[in-house]
């Protein structure tokens, strides 16, 4: 695919992101888009724009509280303030329990405090208002390996693949995988 195409692609998905007057967050209605897009588009470039381009609408809430949160949150897991974060994050799913994105990133806390038992519940959180949700699902095929579930691991990268089939380390993992499980049936 030449520059122009995919700097048209780009503008096009630019386009899509910025019209529309639907709220921001799982529920918007850009998303359909942006996730066609993923599925069609053949270009790396044009795969990575649009995948930050679903990012932007995830983490987007139009409730300023909501937002004030998930900055703070943000903010103290970049400077590693877990306990932080987490509590931040707490009061995010209290305030917006149906705002996907705080779920997963209280997810995120939870795993990175080892907490894997708590992250797999609001993984299920953020799933069950946004199906479609890569992060969440590619998080869920981290923890399972690191709890020794092999197939459960499988079946969460698997699902991210598929809804984003340019994710290459879910594709990674699972090549990993199948070639691991092969090796124990023969």
């Amino acid at each position: 695919m030449g520059m122009r195409r995919i700097a048209l692609a780009v503008t096009c998905c630019l386009a899509v992101f910025v019209s529309g007057s639907a709220a921001a967050d799982q529920m918007d209605k850009r998303l359909d888009h942006l996730f066609a897009t993923l599925q069609k588009t053949q270009n790396t470039a044009e795969a990575r724009v649009t995948q930050d381009l679903i990012w932007s609408v995830w983490l987007h809430s139009d409730e300023a509280a909501v937002r004030g949160l998930m900055d703070d949150g943000v903010a103290a897991m970049g400077e590693g303030r877990l306990d932080a974060a987490l509590g931040i994050f707490n009061e995010m799913v209290v305030l917006a329990p149906e705002f996907a994105e705080g779920w997963n990133k209280r997810a995120t806390v939870q795993y990175l405090l080892g907490n894997f038992i708590k992250s797999i519940a609001d993984v299920e959180e953020t799933l069950a208002l946004e199906p479609r949700h890569f992060g969440a699902l590619s998080g869920l095929g981290q923890i399972y390996l690191l709890l020794g579930d092999e197939e459960g691991a499988l079946s969460a990268f698997e699902q991210a693949l598929a809804v984003h089939p340019h994710l290459s380390g879910a594709r990674a993992a699972i090549d990993f995988l199948r070639e691991k499980v092969r090796g124990r049936q023969l």
